[in-house]
Parts: C-alpha cells; sequence; structure tokens
C-alpha cells in the first residue's frame, strides 16, 4: 500500500532538532510504539493467531473470547497482554522466537510504514539510541524491529521471566502499557527522555508526553476498524498540545 509522506516540515524539524541536540552534547534517544505506528499490523495479535492455527501452546477452547473478555475486566487490558506472554510458560524462549518469526514472515505484503522506516534510518544515521515500547508480546515485535533495521535489543514489550531458556508464567514489571511504557523506557535509559516519540493510539499519550521535543502522533485505521476510536482520541489530544499528527492513508 502506497501510505502518505510526512510533510517537509517534519523531516527540516527533525534535522535542525538532532543538529541542535548534538552541539548541546545531549544523549540522542528516540521511542516508538510499535503496532499500528511503525506497522500497519498488530504482531502480537497476529502472532496469538500464528499460534492457535500451529497448535503451539494449550489454550482454552475459544482463545479469542477468553483474550478479548480479559481485556475487558475492571477496564484494565493488562493482565490479558500479559496472558499472551503467559500461554508460553514451558517453551523454549528460542523456539517461540523461531515462531514470532515465521508468524511475521506470513504477513503479505510487508506491512512496514515506509515513513517509519525512513525515519529510523535517518535517526540511527545520527546516532540516535531507538527504543520500540509495545504492550504487545517482547518477542512477538522483534521480527518487526529486525525489519526496519533494528535489533531485539531495541525492543521493550510485555514479556515473563526466562530462566535458563525457558520461559516462565511471572510478569516482569512494569507492564508497558501506557504509564507503564514510560517506566520501562526511563529504567531502560537511566531517566533520559527521548527528544522523538511516535505513537498511534490513546494507549501511547504518556509516551508522547515524554518526548522532550518531538511528539509524532500517527495512524492508518480505517473508520470500520476497532483501533480507529483510540487513534482518533490521541489525535484529538495531540492537536491543542502542539504535538505533530499524521494519517498515512
Amino acid at each position: 500500500m502506497n501510505y502518505k509522506a510526512f510533510p517537509n516540515e517534519y523531516w527540516q524539524k527533525i534535522e535542525s532538532t538532532i543538529v541542535e541536540l548534538k552541539n548541546s552534547g545531549a544523549e540522542l534517544i528516540a521511542a516508538f510504539d510499535a503496532d499500528g505506528t511503525l506497522w500497519d499490523a498488530d504482531l502480537g495479535e497476529n502472532f496469538f493467531q500464528y499460534q492457535i492455527d500451529h497448535k503451539q501452546v494449550s489454550l482454552p477452547a475459544d482463545p479469542w473470547t477468553h483474550y478479548l473478555e480479559m481485556k475487558k475486566i475492571n477496564d484494565d487490558p493488562r493482565d490479558a497482554y500479559v496472558w499472551l506472554a503467559q500461554i508460553n510458560q514451558g517453551k523454549k524462549l528460542a523456539d517461540v522466537r523461531q515462531w514470532a518469526q515465521q508468524a511475521f514472515d506470513s504477513i503479505v505484503p510487508s506491512p512496514l510504514f515506509t515513513e517509519q522506516k525512513k525515519l529510523t534510518e535517518v535517526l540511527q544515521s545520527h546516532g540516535v539510541k531507538i527504543y520500540i515500547i509495545t504492550a504487545s508480546i517482547k518477542w512477538a515485535v522483534e521480527p518487526g524491529a529486525r525489519a526496519m533495521g533494528l535489533t531485539a535489543e531495541n525492543v521493550i514489550g510485555v514479556e515473563t521471566v526466562v530462566r535458563d531458556g525457558i520461559i516462565t508464567n511471572e510478569p516482569k514489571l512494569p507492564i508497558t502499557y501506557r504509564a507503564g511504557k514510560v517506566a520501562a523506557l526511563l529504567n531502560a535509559t537511566n531517566n533520559k527522555k527521548p527528544f522523538l516519540c511516535s505513537g498511534n493510539s490513546i494507549g501511547d499519550f504518556e509516551l508522547l508526553e515524554c518526548a522532550t521535543h518531538l511528539p509524532l502522533a500517527v495512524s492508518a485505521a480505517s473508520r470500520d476498524d476497532r483501533l480507529f476510536r483510540s487513534e482518533s482520541e490521541l489525535f484529538s489530544k495531540a492537536q491543542p498540545l502542539g504535538w505533530w499528527s499524521h494519517r498515512f492513508i
């Protein structure tokens, strides 16, 4: 799909901000949400469906209903997000990562937003440290990071503790949802805030709020997509705050 390009003024401002920060001696950090922000897909849920189709883990009789109902409990989806990691309890991390790569490779055509890939390449060329902060399980998002020219080490996401290469059901904290995204990011950066953050849903509001210079809200969901409402809510908050906003379609 042909996605709409960022305005030239965005690129000019990004370049000038980087030069300004470099001249000040600041450490350059940028942070991105994953699904709906870097690519037009939900890699966490895509991997869940892949695991269902290939019978890779033990699941309830109706796994999607179980997951979606968990998300509604107390209007807090964090337990549901963690559950997508916990279903891999007892599996080798190496196997789960291999399955995740296969699940990503099954998405045709490539779901990457070309403008975001271009942006990450520009940032890397300037030595910017990039983090992907996701409420999806980390292992499902790692293949997307590699497709963007990044590594698994760039991904901070929902996961459970791994012991001796085996996945447990013990959640790793903080859970990377809403404010938890910021907490996990600052843990990784020794409390240094990113100059640029990008996200697509209201779940990314706190992440964009963390940006010191350039918060960028993006969206691509159609009106009949269940994500459209959340993306619209983020846009409605971004505009009065003077944040950038961009529709890819």
